[in-house]
């Protein structure tokens, strides 16, 4: 069973805290969830009330996935406090290491960060830029997947992240299976943009939801902008603007996104041929699959599908 360490720091934030639990605990008994401390002893929150884990650091030696929430910057220098340091000593080589929001401080001065790209809340972006300038940071996006290394956004970009990892290790079907019994969105790209001082549309405002799940159930066709907006009702240039102020992206990406996703799934729960597939998204032709699918994660249909088909054999 693949064991989930969360290091809980001095003021972790209570609702990032609990969302690998919530995420990973949720996938059938594929993960083993364990919260840890540096010492040992009960941390302070953000709030107004203390957690006592059970373990200490040596919970961190026998890691797979290492995950550490935010917690409060009250001394966010480029210096790692000393027990800290010693806890993230104990990460084996070859765990991967997750942080959430401000835990990308403790990443990057311990100096797992450098010379690599990774993200934060954008609004701690000019900070942690003046602390670490080795760092490839990206304030923009909601996740930042580097392999070994991931870091994220805040908040809901938690629950980004470990649904990455859970779709990266079990496929779409066990991610989607656990979005829906956490009732969230099954997938949101690491790429999108990060809800930056976003306004939120009046309720009686026309909006564009309507429009993407129409859109959604016919990912064949060759959908364009002009269809959208007049599905809408609207001109091109206000569904472009309402569009991308709702999902943070154009309608294009977005399109392209969904096909990709669509296209996982079905290379992931069928046999059929990748032309078939292609056809079924909206690629057209395998080529189109391939270019749109190495874009997105690196790999190949084929190479895709025998990844996944391989797991289930084990």
């Amino acid at each position: 069973m693949h064991r989930v360490v969360v290091l809980a720091l001095d003021g972790v934030y209570p609702f990032e805290l609990g969302i690998p639990q919530r995420v990973f605990g949720t996938a059938d008994g594929l993960y083993e969830v364990v919260t840890c401390t540096i010492d040992g002893r009960p941390v302070r929150t953000s709030a107004d009330f203390t957690i006592m884990a059970d373990l200490g650091p040596e919970a961190l030696a026998s890691a797979d996935t290492v995950v550490i929430p935010p917690y409060t910057l009250a001394h966010d220098t480029a210096e790692l406090p000393a027990p800290v340091a010693g806890a993230l000593a104990l990460i084996p080589a070859g765990a991967r290491i997750v942080s959430i929001c401000t835990a990308a401080f403790a990443l990057a001065a311990a100096g797992l960060l450098d010379g690599r790209p990774a993200t934060t809340h954008w609004a701690l972006a000019p900070r942690f830029r003046e602390l670490f300038p080795q760092v490839a940071l990206d304030a923009d996006v909601l996740f930042v997947d580097d392999g070994d290394v991931l870091t994220s956004a805040g908040a809901a970009s938690g629950v980004d992240v470990c649904l990455h990892l859970v779709r990266k290790d079990h496929g779409s079907q066990v991610a989607n299976h656990v979005a829906r019994r956490c009732v969230v969105p099954p997938w949101r790209d690491g790429g999108q943009a990060q809800y930056i001082e976003q306004p939120v549309p009046e309720p009686s405002s026309a909006g564009t939801a309507a429009t993407r799940e129409w859109a959604l159930t016919r990912l064949d066709q060759p959908l364009t902008l002009t269809d959208l907006a007049r599905h809408a009702r609207m001109s091109l240039r206000t569904f472009a603007r309402r569009f991308r102020d709702e999902v943070g992206m154009s309608p294009g990406r977005w399109l392209i996104q969904q096909r990709v996703a669509r296209a996982r799934e079905l290379l992931e729960a069928s046999d059929l041929p990748v032309e078939v597939i292609a056809g079924r998204v909206g690629f057209g032709t395998a080529a189109s699959l391939r270019q749109h699918l190495h874009a997105a994660i690196g790999v190949s249909p084929q190479s895709y599908r025998h990844t996944f088909q391989a797991a289930d054999r084990r």
